[in-house]
């Protein structure tokens, strides 16, 4: 009987620990899993969930479990205002997984006490993972009505608008995954970022929509950027100053102006530009392809640029590089000045040319592009209606392998003027 008993007790015991352990993984299904619907995000688009985004990253950036998640739930879209996720945060890393959509208000006025300049923004974060298979909306067509590009000398037009996503000195941070569509602006910008991977993103705006790049780095160090299709109203890819050691790969790009490296220099800046990879890149119906843009007055130099296996389709201007970029007034631009353009390579080129001039190396009569190379080169018309030429201005290098159409560099054998360039860079 005593046995009985016992046995009897045993078996309560262990059924009431069961019952316990499930109803605190009810009350608490993951201690290091916040949902944004558990702050009062409100699955509607016409009502604010800005402050329970905020609430939730606070939980999260301030957790004292390691490698918490912020979640946007799939099958939910949630409005958000301009908003900054700020750092530094306690745990090492951090995942912030969209699965849902998150769009941005419709019209400029919800600016009118923020940053114009951006919507979202992760800022002195590092260990960041932002990914899922979710959406990230800009609805940028309230402010493309009012852009200045468009509507030159209207009252009230922009020339600054909001970048989907901004992050601000984020390290040791990737991005992956996500859907960007209608930015007002740019889609995704790193500033002051070392140690970044973007893989698999989707961006797409419409061809006409002004200032809409899909991806822009300044300031950016050790960035890899692969697995990614772009249709935009500007640059594909842009690269500004200050950047160096760049990896970009296996990018779909059009409708766009190209995989850029600029504008560069404007108002006399410094340029340092350096270790941009280029490959596996298709460019279908772009302005540009390759491109390297710089301003007449600027200083400084970029350096040791490789584009290879590129393939264009019915593309404007295939392989461009102009040192004489933008408008400057008369008198401003003095000798000797000029960015520095050196060891630029172009390989494994090849498809159709929608304008007759496919090579285009237009570079500065003070600083001439020097350590060019054309390496297999094939580019047909588009049209069929005449063949593709090259033009060349003060530039330096040597073709190797088929060049179609025929290099027109000019021969590097002209030591003193490298040497010249190379003092005035240095200086």
């Amino acid at each position: 009987m005593k046995l009985l008993i016992y046995d009897f007790c045993v078996s309560m015991l262990i059924f009431w620990v069961l019952c316990m352990n499930i109803a605190a993984s009810y009350a608490f299904p993951n201690r290091n899993h916040f949902d944004v619907l558990d702050f009062g995000a409100i699955n509607k688009i016409s009502d604010d969930s800005s402050q329970a985004f905020l609430d939730a990253w606070g939980t999260v950036c301030n957790s004292e479990f390691e490698n918490p998640t912020l979640l946007v739930p799939k099958w939910h879209t949630f409005l958000v205002n301009p908003i900054v996720f700020s750092g530094p945060c306690k745990p090492e890393t951090i995942n912030f997984e969209i699965q849902g959509e998150i769009v941005a208000p419709p019209l400029p006025s919800a600016w009118e006490k923020h940053d114009a300049s951006q919507w979202l923004a992760f800022k002195g974060v590092s260990g960041l993972r932002v990914y899922g298979s979710g959406r990230i909306n800009g609805q940028g067509f309230g402010w493309w009505n009012q852009s200045c590009k468009y509507h030159p000398g209207t009252s009230g037009c922009t020339k600054l608008a909001p970048t989907a996503v901004k992050f601000l000195r984020c390290n040791e941070t990737s991005l992956s995954g996500i859907q960007f569509i209608n930015s007002s602006q740019t889609h995704v910008t790193l500033f002051g970022c070392d140690e970044f991977r973007i893989n698999a993103l989707s961006i797409d705006a419409p061809g006409n929509s002004p200032n809409t790049d899909g991806i822009h780095l300044q300031h950016a160090h050790n960035v890899i950027i692969t697995n990614t299709m772009i249709k935009s109203g500007d640059d594909c890819i842009s690269i500004r100053d200050h950047t160096s050691n760049i990896d970009i790969s296996n990018i779909t790009c059009g409708p766009g102006h190209g995989v850029s490296i600029g504008s560069l220099g404007r108002g006399g800046s410094y340029v340092q530009v350096q270790s941009i990879h280029v490959k596996d890149v298709y460019f279908k119906g772009t302005t540009n392809g390759a491109r390297i843009k710089t301003w007449q007055e600027g200083k400084g130099f970029v350096q040791r640029v490789i584009y290879e296996n590129l393939f264009f389709n019915s593309v404007k201007n295939p392989l461009i590089i102009d040192q004489n970029y933008g408008a400057v007034k008369k008198g401003r631009v003095k000798e000797n000045m000029g960015v520095w353009i050196s060891d630029v390579t172009f390989k494994n080129i090849y498809g159709t040319s929608a304008s007759k001039v496919g090579v285009n190396l237009n570079c500065s009569e003070s600083i001439a592009c020097t350590g060019l190379t054309l390496d297999s080169i094939m580019l047909w018309p588009a049209l069929q209606l005449e063949e593709v030429t090259s033009y060349c201005s003060n530039a330096y290098g040597l073709a190797i392998g088929v060049v179609q159409p025929p290099s027109c560099l000019q021969d590097t054998s002209n030591v003193a003027r490298i040497v010249d360039v190379l003092m005035h860079v240095r200086g």
